[in-house]
């Protein structure tokens, strides 16, 4: 192995440490010992890591093979590789830049016998650990609409992931830890047989190698005397250890992180992992990173009085060089959709002001948010993308639903019927539906008619003619159930009744409860759209088409009309999904209590602190602009809630707030009327209605105008009914007469 001079070699080190402030120039040449650097947001962290990975080699005289950086991308360590490179003008290949999965499968290669393995060992990826744990489970006998595979790959990673094998459960009398114990015993011998390593497995085999033997830990111990480690406060149990047990009493570790923006505790994260450190490593020092190159001072001060409420947290004070800019905006909307028509409107005017689509994010706390603001942005013909994600009525979840409802709407849809005959898991797998393929086939039927004569002629034998006949009995029981139902209605009975919402509720963490909440929002889709158009849609001389059709018809065209594949396009995501981005203006939009902070994460203060560690990274995405806003009444799982503003905006400085008030062809909410004035605001120029006015319709009775948006024949009003509720009306067809 090349070992380089003991003593720092007689070089220019100017270069490394030039354009750095004082805090980073602190960081990067701070003495070989263990140091957390504290990187609050926008503090470039990345430059002080790449600058002290080169500080080390030139200024230190470390081998490039005595380092090692650990990340948590592949794409940030292909760049820190880049940015080092660049640095000192010549190649590293003997540094060692990965992530903890990455480099515990170089380890794992180069001594796959010290671990235990076959030499050519092959990793699982998710899609593979799902299908080997059904497997699993066949084998083993198991109901998977009882026990969901989803959440026995759960149990096992989790476990996996807090270093605990079968033999380290405890034996009780529970019967989920039972059943799950059973699986997991059996999915580690199917791995071990076959030499099959999924991605917990990878950390856990590594650590456990190191461990058990003491030659080899020695060897790397003396190796890697300096290791450092980005976003430290996303670190979970096992990797921590690893960290710990890799750097020994000789190792030095600089951790690089922010303990604010701690925001992943529901998969492992660990914030206590950054008191830890100072705690076990000797000597740790604590360098704050504090001057931001990114936002304003107002929404830095906004983000530092936010944050400054959660107790746990090590602490900092962000601020800039630069100028105070503008306000935060706040703006108060009746009801979700007139949020989404504020932030479509703000986003037009500044793109026809000049400004870039793509510098423009609208985040949002549950995915079940994005429906609406997709609508509003299509609608404004506004270039949009959906970040990390699918479009709503892309998600598998709702495709599955509406499978399901557009068999209840007509037996003889195919497509509808393969995704929807399996799905959750009733035992129909790939060998029947060929089967029934190849009968609707030879007889020129659908499959629902293929189904039933599979079962009837006894083509069909045993398991899979009983679970057949079931999902036949299943959805001509549904249809007749929901018959005289309103839209909304029926689309909840049939979401319920599929087993959907069972389904995806028994899926543990985040994911599951999105897939949950965006089902909820189907129904609200389903309520909105049942007053949404109310003008004649057929001739007299066409066949009438069912409320249900017309629904599941305009879900597919909406569905046809893609977000921007190219070119400059909004960007919208989920607040977790906008770590490390930034953006010119942001939107954070559902500012309420109960879905921000969700209602499962504020019953508890470590739940309500991360809540506020993710609305502190929300703030901290936007340079210039934020706009923060909420509804009076939002349509959540089918119904309409009416919620409180946020604390979180509560907790926002007043002076770097402007409550936003809007005037000319976008109205006030409904709640300035009822607040500041009794009389009736301006209409629109596009409308000749008053938002306020009684008006009467020929079939739902009187009403009151709440509001109206578009232009010409496109203009429409929402009027709420006494008889009927709440109708969104096309002006040009609904003939309202104004009674004021």
């Amino acid at each position: 192995m090349q070992l380089w001079a003991s003593q720092p070699p007689a070089l220019d080190v100017t270069h490394i440490i030039s354009g750095l402030n004082d805090a980073q120039r602190q960081a990067v040449t701070a003495p070989l010992g263990n140091a957390l650097v504290v990187a609050g947001a926008g503090s470039g962290k990345t430059r002080v890591l790449v600058h002290r990975i080169a500080w080390l080699i030139e200024a230190e005289g470390v081998s490039p093979y005595g380092v090692l950086a650990v990340t948590f991308t592949n794409k940030a360590a292909a760049e820190m590789r880049q940015r080092i490179e660049a640095l000192l003008s010549v190649p590293v290949t003997a540094l060692w830049v990965g992530t903890f999965h990455g480099i515990a499968h170089r380890l794992l290669r180069q001594h796959w016998q010290e671990a235990g393995l076959p030499q050519n060992f092959q990793i699982l990826d998710a899609d593979d650990q799902l299908r080997l744990v059904k497997r699993v489970m066949r084998a083993l006998d198991m109901d998977d609409k009882r026990w969901p595979p989803r959440q026995a790959v759960w149990f096992i990673n989790g476990h996996k992931d807090e270093g605990r094998r079968v033999r380290d459960l405890a034996d009780d009398d529970d019967l989920f830890q039972q059943t799950h114990k059973r699986i997991y015993a059996s999915y580690e011998t199917l791995c071990n047989e076959g030499g099959l390593v999924d991605f917990a497995e990878l950390l856990l085999r590594c650590l456990e190698c190191l461990r058990g033997d003491e030659g080899l830990l020695a060897h790397y111990r003396r190796r890697f005397g300096q290791i450092l480690v980005d976003e430290f406060q996303d670190t979970n149990r096992i990797q921590y250890e690893w960290l710990k047990l890799l750097a020994g009493d000789i190792g030095k570790i600089m951790a690089v992180g922010d303990d604010d923006q701690s925001i992943y505790g529901w998969r492992g994260a660990r914030i206590e992992n950054t008191q830890a450190f100072l705690k076990e490593f000797d000597g740790a020092v604590v360098i704050p990173l504090e001057q931001n190159y990114r936002s304003t001072a107002n929404i830095l001060d906004a983000a530092n009085a936010l944050i400054a409420r959660n107790g746990m947290r090590l602490p900092k004070t962000l601020w800039t060089e630069g100028g105070p800019g503008v306000p935060i905006k706040v703006y108060s909307a009746y009801n979700d959709q007139d949020e989404a028509r504020f932030a479509t409107e703000q986003i037009k005017d500044l793109i026809d002001n000049g400004g870039a689509a793509n510098g423009i994010a609208v985040l949002y706390r549950s995915n079940a948010q994005s429906r609406v603001l997709e609508e509003a942005l299509l609608r404004a013909d506004i270039p949009f993308r959906i970040y990390g994600g699918f479009r709503f009525f892309e998600r598998a979840e709702i495709k599955d639903a509406l499978a399901y409802m557009r068999l209840v709407q007509n037996r003889h849809a195919d497509i509808a019927f393969e995704r929807a005959v399996n799905t959750p898991s009733r035992g129909i797998g790939e060998k029947t539906l060929e089967t029934l393929r190849a009968l609707a086939r030879a007889g020129a039927l659908s499959l629902w008619q293929a189904g039933k004569k599979a079962v009837h002629e006894g083509t069909l034998k045993g398991r899979a003619a009983a679970a057949v006949a079931e999902f036949l009995k299943l959805i001509d029981e549904i249809a007749a159930g929901v018959a005289e139902l309103p839209l909304h209605e029926l689309a909840a009975a049939v979401i319920e009744a599929s087993g959907l919402i069972a389904h995806h509720g028994r899926e543990p963490g985040e994911r599951g409860l999105a897939r949950k909440e965006n089902l909820e929002e189907l129904i609200s889709a389903a309520r909105q759209f049942s007053g949404e158009l109310v003008f004649p849609l057929q001739d007299a001389e066409q066949p009438a088409v069912s409320e249900l059709e017309e629904f599941l018809d305009q879900v597919a065209l909406d569905a046809g009309e893609r977000e921007s594949k190219t070119g400059p396009a909004v960007q919208l995501m989920t607040l977790h999904s906008a770590k490390g981005l930034e953006f010119p203006t942001v939107f954070m939009t559902g500012m309420e209590e109960g879905l921000f902070p969700h209602r499962q994460s504020s019953e508890k203060p470590e739940g309500l602190e991360e809540e506020r560690r993710l609305c502190y990274v929300g703030i901290t995405r936007a340079m210039r602009r934020l706009y923060l806003t909420h509804a009076e009444v939002r349509r959540l799982h089918g119904a309409d809630n009416y919620n409180r503003r946020s604390r979180f905006i509560e907790e926002l400085p007043p002076h770097l707030i402007s409550e936003v008030r809007l005037h000319g062809e976008v109205e006030r909410p409904l709640a300035a009327l009822r607040s500041r004035s009794s009389g009736l605001f301006e209409s629109s120029p596009a409308c000749p209605l008053n938002i306020g006015q009684r008006v009467a319709h020929g079939t739902f009775g009187e009403g009151v105008v709440l509001q109206s948006e578009g232009n010409g024949e496109r203009t429409r009003v929402q009027v709420h009914f006494a008889a009927v509720g709440e109708k969104w009306l096309m002006l040009s067809a609904a003939k309202l007469e104004a009674l004021d």
